[in-house]
């Protein structure tokens, strides 16, 4: 199965519109909708002509939550992908649409602005099985699920899982590993001590949401963090 880019994999700069210095939105999509299609049988999707399409709606983050957070948004991306799996001895074409809102925080180094903190809420949908909604992302580790937001940084290294928490997330409690890494703010050559807080996913509605962050441990964002997951909004698909 594939994978998104690991925290040692280039990731390619892209303009920003102002003076802080961004990525391009976050590279989980990809692996996610991979994750997705892994593994489906003929009984995993109803049998017919037409494509079999499942599309994510939105998780963001309430305005009164990010004012108070110093967080901006970055982006709001979808990225559909599409597999042929073998249903009732026939291919058969099963596209995924995932979301991601990215979120940050920006630092000043030198005299320029970069992107430091990043905090993303990625939703991918459920994916029906006789009747039975699948977590496409329960397979991946946490440390794995690390690696998603560890994609923003550069020279990634000394990944360590530390502490957990539990919170709410979408009216769910949630669980949330923290793990800290040294790694470089991309664009700056700085190398700083990172802290991670990686939640577990959570059903609403139609999906499944993941909420993670990556900040420079100097910030001591924890709480913001924290306040970011609980007060994350879920907009369903209209299409749903």
């Amino acid at each position: 199965m594939e994978r998104g880019p690991t925290a040692d994999e280039p990731v390619e700069n892209r303009n920003a519109s102002d003076a802080v210095t961004r990525r391009r939105a976050l590279a989980a999509g990809g692996a996610l909708g991979l994750a997705s299609l892994a593994g489906c049988t003929a009984l995993d999707v109803a049998t017919g002509d037409e494509p079999a399409e499942f599309a994510a709606g939105t998780a963001t983050v309430g305005d009164a939550t990010l004012d108070e957070s110093g967080y901006e948004l970055n982006d709001v991306s979808e990225e559909t992908l599409s597999r042929e799996v073998e249903v009732a001895g026939q291919t058969r074409e099963v596209r995924v649409t995932n979301t991601v809102a990215e979120y940050d925080k920006a630092v000043e180094l030198f005299g320029e602005r970069y992107q430091a903190a990043v905090f993303a809420a990625v939703t991918t949908p459920q994916i029906q099985v006789l009747g039975q909604a699948l977590n496409p992302i329960a397979e991946f580790s946490t440390r794995e699920r690390a690696e998603i937001i560890l994609s923003r940084y550069d020279g990634v290294g000394d990944l360590e899982r530390g502490s957990e928490y539990t919170t709410e997330v979408l009216g769910s409690d949630a669980e949330v590993v923290v793990y800290t890494a040294q790694g470089e703010i991309e664009g700056t050559g700085a190398s700083t001590e990172l802290e991670l807080h990686i939640g577990e996913p959570v059903g609403v509605d139609d999906d499944f949401v993941l909420p993670l962050a990556a900040y420079p441990a100097s910030f001591s964002d924890g709480e913001n963090v924290r306040g970011m997951m609980n007060g994350l909004e879920h907009e369903p698909n209209d299409e749903s």
